[in-house]
């Protein structure tokens, strides 16, 4: 019997049942084989019955056959008696175990494990799972809670569509339960100790969200939706983009609730959450999983389709990126935007399956079947609890108006619709349920919903008195462009910076180190003897790190080689050369990081490789630096024009977060720039791009080109008041190995950030006709190119613009001031003239000029391509600009 079901059911033939190769192996009246087909038929409902649930409220869905576990196939009767033991959930017969197998794993909550290949994990889930009350026990204990919060929720949508038909609000109906499982989350985390909660969603349920869970205001809300009531100033953004902020009360005490704002890229939030996850966790001397909880909301279609999904998913295994488990909640209307997209357990193809990635279980509840919810969220946090890994619950329901309020699905989905139309509500449903299950009479519960509804619409109708605590655009601060004058906390005394060097450089009793880094060592110590030694970009970066890590500032560095560095500039992590045969250590020497021994310092040091992913980690870096403000949160791109990968992020949240929100971040992006010859995707990090974004002081765009600019420039972000975003377009492998760019150690322990370099090379300013302004590394050209003028007095002054915007205005124009005797300004850049700051700048530059005074642009011609791919091709591009710009012979 079981040879020929196996046959016809190849989908439980391949599945991992100890339990049916031992009813293989025993011949049919052993005494063994009872039991082994009990067991063999309890796994198959374990590890299949999510297959042949009831989970979709419409009964659309497909299903796998329900006969596969019959339990006949198994060897049983429905009338055989059961050995009285747990083993068997203490079921008598053949017939009441399978009624218990049904409710536990084949009803309106089913769980799947086919991705978890851990079978400890399990193991543990399927007895998690046996052990929670049953859904009758909620139902009684839960259910007339249960239902006042579903009128609630349906009552919002009811009342914003009476009173503004129009307004485009992503209703939540048809997952209504959303609400009541998002209660039951976080009464569950805090349970557990969880302080704060990180939320993140899409657009569908949003508004509903912020009023009834997270208590903005619903006049403030509403405010949104009248379109003869003009807020320009407040309102910068859709309503169901916005975030809030609040302390919620719970059983177990209060806690703390984030839900982040969200533009319309609708996943790009999941990075972005996770991120300032960490951040909280990350508080205090330690990280604290247990302190902090993500939880994210996904759409059924968005969380199977789009890529920063995954590469975040990925990240959640990664150190340094883990956060002790992520709760995703699917809100699964089983159709994206207008493509059905339903769930199919015969094949079985599910949205979650995205999951399998990271080996998460899923559990999958009916959203017409609240009295679930419960177990759900018990289920969930336990799990993430337990095991410190991602979980999903896949609330499966629909979308009763539609993809908006102004579409008409029954345009795409004229059957479907037509079922949605005719189905009863939710409230409808659990109402019946209620009266089923003897809880009270129809009119009973008839007179409770009314009672219910009107109490919510009279809360909604209210003005509000109060406004939520969260950062709203209303109050986003005003743009700053200025910085404020640093703290003069640097020592000026070289034994103090000499000290400092000797702590970074003093290895581990029996550490090897690779001969590149004996080298620095020994080039640190050199450019630590006197003040007048020339310090290279490297040793600026590290004192400035040092410097900050003692003054209580957390510095955090991630990029895919962030440690080593790209071009070797870095060496952050020095690992200990077991295989030399004179070392003499074992390979087991951990590795070392020098910022991390410092003397006396209070901040914390850490620097991350990352995974290959951009668009995930920037978005993970961008939450972090929203929740950690004091911290100095750096990502490095490999080569600059990589961020391209996470343009999202850029343009969505880095460049206009505060404006739209009010989240101000101090994100620092290293996008290594510079044409070299080693071809486009090498080059350039689209400085133009990022230029095009600069309005209203949001960003700054730098390009230091000494060390010590770049030694002050850290030390600014870090320091400054007023967070701002920056991007450093330098410096690349050619400028890190310029002489001329190193600076000498007095300018690092007195200098400051200097907005525009003059030309420091003694020129006689009155015989400078010609005013080359420039940034980047571009300057040694010019400079390299000046000096074949022979012993001639150059008629050329040099001028670098380190930064870009704010564009430093009153700075130029006192250099300007300096040279009386000019007759032309021009503006040099090694870039292409779409792909530079020309565009930008040049508006800039003309309204700070002498009246008369012609300005002009020197840069390669346009192609297509971008930079050259040939080293030969490349100089021959500046040999010709370096003679444009100095008006040199070509």
């Amino acid at each position: 019997m079981l040879s020929s079901f196996t046959r016809r059911h190849s989908w439980l033939q391949r599945c991992r049942f100890n339990a049916i190769e031992s009813l293989l192996d025993c011949p049919p009246g052993h005494a063994a084989y009872a039991t082994a087909g009990v067991q063999a038929w309890m796994e198959a409902y374990r590890r299949q019955g999510y297959r042949i649930a009831r989970l979709d409220p419409l009964d659309l869905a497909p299903r796998a056959d329900e006969a596969a576990l019959n339990p006949a196939n198994f060897g049983l009767a429905a009338t055989d008696t059961l050995p009285q033991d747990a083993s068997v959930l203490g079921a008598a017969t053949v017939h009441e175990l399978e009624a218990r197998l049904r409710s536990l794993y084949a009803d309106s909550l089913s769980l799947d494990c086919s991705a978890v290949r851990d079978e400890a994990r399990s193991t543990w889930l399927f007895r998690k799972m046996e052990s929670l009350p049953s859904a009758g026990q909620v139902l009684k204990s839960q259910g007339p809670a249960l239902l006042e919060r579903l009128v609630q929720t349906q009552a919002w949508e009811q009342h914003v569509a009476a009173c503004y038909p129009q307004a485009k609000r992503f209703s939540l109906e048809g997952c209504e339960a959303l609400l009541p499982l998002l209660d039951a989350l976080i009464t569950q985390a805090s349970a557990q100790g969880v302080g704060e909660i990180l939320l993140g969603m899409p657009h569908r349920g949003r508004v509903n969200v912020l009023v009834n869970l997270m208590g903005v205001p619903a006049r403030q809300v509403l405010d949104y939706f009248d379109r003869e009531r003009a807020q320009p100033v407040h309102q910068r953004d859709l309503v169901y983009h916005l975030g809030a902020r609040r302390q919620l009360a719970t059983p177990h005490g209060e806690v703390g609730l984030s839900l982040a704002f969200n533009p319309s890229h609708l996943q790009s939030v999941h990075p972005v959450v996770v991120g300032m996850t960490r951040a909280e966790q990350d508080r205090g001397l330690g990280h604290s999983p247990g302190q902090a909880l993500a939880l994210v909301l996904h759409g059924d279609a968005a969380v199977a389709g789009q890529g920063v999904m995954m590469e975040t998913l990925m990240l959640s295994q990664k150190p340094g990126y883990a956060t002790g488990g992520t709760v995703h909640v699917v809100i699964n209307n089983q159709v994206g935007f207008t493509e059905l997209n339903p769930m199919d357990g015969h094949l079985p193809r599910y949205c979650t399956d995205v999951s399998r990635m990271i080996d998460a279980p899923v559990l999958r509840v009916s959203a017409d079947a609240p009295e679930q919810l419960l177990r759900a969220a018990q289920l969930a946090l336990a799990y993430r609890s337990r095991f410190g890994a991602d979980i999903f619950i896949d609330l499966i329901g629909y979308r009763r108006p539609g993809h908006s309020e102004h579409d008409v699905p029954a345009l795409t989905s004229p059957q479907r619709q037509a079922q949605i139309d005719a189905a009863p509500s939710v409230v409808e449903r659990f109402a019946q349920r209620l009266q089923t299950a003897g809880l009270g009479s129809a009119s009973d519960w008839q007179e409770r919903i009314a009672e219910a509804r009107a109490a919510a619409l009279q809360g909604f109708s209210a003005e509000a008195s109060e406004t939520p605590e969260a950062p709203s655009p209303q109050e986003a601060p005003e743009a700053i462009s200025r910085y404020d004058a640093l703290p003069n906390n640097l020592p000026n005394d070289l034994p103090t910076w000499q000290a400092l060097v000797q702590s970074l450089t003093r290895l581990p009793e029996g550490f090897a180190p690779h001969p590149m880094v004996q080298t620095l060592i020994e080039d640190w110590q050199a450019m630590a003897a006197a003040e007048d030694a020339r310090v290279d970009w490297r040793f600026a970066e590290n004192l400035a790190f040092a410097h900050l890590l003692q003054a209580g500032k957390h510095v955090r560095v991630s990029g895919m080689d962030a440690q080593r560095g790209t071009f070797f500039h870095r060496l952050a992590v020095w690992h200990p050369q077991s295989g030399h045969a004179q070392s003499g250590h074992n390979s087991s020497h951990p590795q070392h990081l020098p910022l991390q021994q410092l003397p006396g310092a209070t901040g914390r040091f850490e620097i991350y490789n990352s995974p290959l992913s951009e668009e995930a980690v920037l978005g993970f870096e961008y939450g972090y630096s929203l929740q950690a403000p004091q911290s100095l949160v750096i990502w490095e791109a490999q080569f600059g024009d990589f961020v391209n990968g996470a343009q999202v992020f850029v343009d969505q949240y880095i460049a206009s977060g505060e404006a739209k929100w009010g989240c101000a971040s101090g994100l620092t992006l290293l996008l290594p720039h510079g044409y070299e010859g080693v071809g486009p995707e090498h080059s350039n990090g689209f400085l133009s791009r990022f230029l095009q974004l600069c309005a209203e002081g949001n960003l700054q765009v730098l390009m230091p080109s000494t060390a010590a600019q770049y030694f002050h420039m850290l030390r600014r972000q870090a320091l400054a008041r007023h967070r701002k975003p920056l991007v450093v377009m330098s410096p690349k492998a050619v400028l890190y190995e310029e002489p001329g760019s190193h600076s000498p150690l007095q300018q690092l322990m007195q200098g400051q950030f200097e907005t525009v370099l003059d030309d420091d090379t003694g020129l006689d300013r009155s015989a400078v006709e010609r005013l080359v302004l420039c940034s980047g590394k571009v300057h040694y050209d010019l400079l390299r190119a000046r000096r074949s003028e022979g012993g001639r007095q150059p008629r050329s002054a040099l001028l670098r613009v380190e930064q870009l915007y704010p564009f430093p205005a009153e700075r130029l124009a006192e250099l300007l001031a300096s040279y009386p005797n000019l007759r032309e300004v021009v503006w040099a850049q090694e870039e292409q003239l779409n792909q530079g700051a020309w565009a930008f700048v040049r508006d800039a530059i003309a309204a700070v000029l002498p009246a008369g005074l012609p300005l002009r642009c020197a840069a390669p011609p346009n192609r297509a391509g971008g930079a050259s791919a040939n080293l030969a091709g490349h100089r021959e591009v500046q040999a010709a600009l370096m003679a444009e710009a100095l008006g040199l012979s070509s």
